[in-house]
């Protein structure tokens, strides 16, 4: 906390006082060795330490008291303050003179210093935060504690108008007036309002355009982005649609067809085709549907009390092939408080990704267990794994494995991370080349249930 403005006076005016006796007590100690008219120059010890830490004010009083001590102290007759050799008025107005003018330079360098080390900060921070707007204020607080002046205010508003008893300098930065500070009518800050106005016009300039910049480059990549989604919608969907379509265009035709003789073995034959291939296409619709509710935020979780049992068992009702699944589950397993069909679909998602990728006979294992309160889920297939290069994407939409060529527009995994994550819990892949490939579904536990969904 800033200490109140008569104590700051005070301590300034006694520590003027102490340098003045330090430099006094010094010269008593040199007088027997040093001519004492030549040590009188030692006062400018006194003045510039003064001047460079509370500015010119008290360096002219420091100056001033130094000439009356070393007067009183040193030059006959002593302890008066007048002299027996007038040419010692002359030593000592010089004294007075020099004194004056390096605390003024001290103190100029001092002012300047301070400019330059605000000026750096304000960079700083506005090539750190970015945010213009939100950053005048403190900027305005600085500018006013360095010029030493009441208050000040700072507008990107070029047309704003000066409030009571406020000047208005314009901020120009080349031929472009980037806004407007406003300082108190009447107070001296004429010479570092000169050097900091155009300074701080420049920086603001800056900052201004790279803001405008990062916005314009922020909505480009969000355009690329967008184009790359829709190009890869396509490229997925088209390829997607196409195969179903074409395997049910085909067996219409043959079925309509009267040239063709079918027997009931064939005609049942077309018509699984057909439906097969319709539940490819209502799962790719529903896919799609499914990842926009989940971009848009509009997935809203229905939670209720299930087992990880109740979970597994439904979903493995959807899944084809189900018979090559292992299930492991701990003893004692608690409930988790989610949406049944959101996680159904999680995990339905990851068990076809996983006999996917698993070749010819071999199993997949599902295992559940309890850690740290949580019910963790890993689904594992004996595949050829996942490159270390891939695991940190494979959840992105219309992502595919590297030389992937079975069906798929690879939203499953980016969907089951969706609907994973606004149900509270985690999900992520284990894998190491070679070796299989492990997805991790991790939901929150809740040990006293008062109800379980049957």
């Amino acid at each position: 906390m800033r200490a109140p403005a008569s104590w700051d006076t005070w301590s300034r005016v006694a520590g003027s006082a102490a340098a003045v006796a330090l430099v006094t007590g010094a010269i008593e100690l040199l007088k027997a060795y040093v001519p004492v008219l030549s040590l009188g120059v030692l006062y400018i010890l006194a003045v510039l330490p003064v001047a460079i830490a509370f500015g010119l004010a008290y360096a002219v009083s420091v100056a001033v008291g130094s000439m009356l001590a070393f007067n009183f102290f040193f030059l006959p007759p002593l302890y008066t303050l007048t002299l027996a050799d007038s040419r010692n008025w002359f030593a000592l107005a010089v004294f007075l003179v020099t004194a004056v003018v390096v605390s003024e330079l001290a103190a100029r360098s001092r002012r300047r210093a301070d400019e330059s080390a605000l000026l750096a900060r304000i960079a700083t921070s506005l090539l750190e935060r970015g945010d213009v707007t939100a950053q005048l204020d403190p900027i305005a607080d600085e500018v006013a504690t360095t010029l030493g002046v009441r208050r000040a205010r700072i507008t990107l508003d070029a047309d704003a108008s000066p409030g009571p008893g406020e000047t208005a300098d314009a901020l120009v930065a080349g031929d472009r007036r980037v806004g407007t500070i406003f300082l108190p009518a009447g107070e001296r800050h004429a010479g570092g309002r000169r050097r900091m106005v155009p300074a701080l016009a420049s920086l603001l300039a800056v900052a201004i355009d790279r803001e405008r910049l990062a916005g314009e480059a922020y909505d480009a990549e969000a355009l690329r982005r967008s184009d790359a989604v829709k190009t890869a919608v396509i490229q997925a969907v088209s390829h997607d649609l196409r195969t179903p379509l074409a395997t049910i265009e085909t067996a219409l035709g043959s079925l309509r067809d009267g040239r063709l003789a079918l027997s009931d073995d064939d005609r049942t034959d077309l018509l699984d085709a057909i439906a097969v291939e319709l539940e490819r296409l209502k799962r790719l619709v529903e896919n799609l549907l499914d990842l926009s509710r989940l971009q848009a935020g509009a997935a809203e979780p229905a939670p209720e009390l299930w087992t990880a049992e109740q979970l597994v068992g439904d979903a493995l009702d959807e899944v084809a092939g189900a018979d090559r699944i292992q299930l492991v589950f701990d003893d004692d397993l608690p409930v988790v408080r989610v949406d049944g069909a959101q996680i159904q679909r999680v995990l339905v998602n990851l068990l076809e990704n996983a006999l996917k990728f698993s070749p010819g006979p071999e199993v997949v294992q599902l295992r559940a267990n309890r850690a740290r309160g949580e019910v963790v889920v890993r689904v594992t297939n004996r595949g050829r794994g996942i490159p270390q290069a891939e695991l940190g994407r494979i959840f992105e939409p219309f992502q595919r494995a590297a030389g992937e060529r079975t069906g798929g527009a690879g939203l499953g995994l980016a969907i089951a991370k969706g609907f994973t994550e606004a149900n509270g819990g985690r999900i992520w892949a284990e894998s190491r080349p070679g070796q299989g490939a492990t997805f991790v579904l991790v939901l929150p536990a809740v040990e006293s249930p008062a109800l379980v969904v049957t």
